[in-house]
């Protein structure tokens, strides 16, 4: 089944520069990147890609991490892989979300590690099925930076102030 899904690359996996690694490793995957963008990453945005977890006691940790404020690097790499059966093979090649329980040959048990405080450094965030990857698509990129349309759009007019070269 044709599917997508939402990969970040996380503050941790960042400041470690891994990036080239994370991306040699998903290549296995031989799915197409059809979005890439460095994102510094507000509240905001933070508050809404871990909504599902707002009551729980982890949260605001959560949402520092992403936001880079446990690291010193404010941004994240976001990415959409696109192909067949996208979700399973990315979720595979990530390996568990706790970096201890991770298979040592993915990339959260080669890079990963859990903090004394309790916080999992699993340097990478994959979508966990269908309309999780849809929302978190729609939630870190606009349909113009996707190189594939892969969910209905529709033309509005929007009138806003931008920045443009000088």
């Amino acid at each position: 089944m044709i599917e997508q899904t939402l990969v970040l690359i996380k503050p941790d996996g960042l400041l470690k520069s891994l990036t080239g690694n994370i991306i040699t490793t998903l290549s296995e995957t031989r799915l197409d990147i059809i979005g890439a963008k460095i994102v510094q990453v507000t509240r905001e945005l933070a508050e809404k890609h871990y909504g599902q977890h707002k009551e729980k006691p982890f949260f605001e940790e959560l949402v520092k991490y992403i936001m880079g404020d446990l690291h010193g690097k404010r941004k994240v790499l976001a990415m959409v892989y696109h192909g067949e059966d996208a979700i399973t093979k990315v979720r595979q090649l990530a390996g568990d979300t706790n970096p201890e329980k991770a298979h040592f040959l993915t990339i959260r048990g080669k890079y990963g590690r859990v903090l004394t405080s309790g916080v999992f450094e699993n340097v990478i965030h994959t979508s966990a099925n269908p309309l999780e990857a849809e929302q978190e698509i729609k939630l870190w990129f606009q349909p113009e930076e996707l190189i594939e349309k892969i969910y209905p759009t529709k033309a509005v007019k929007v009138e806003k102030e931008e920045l443009i070269w000088e």
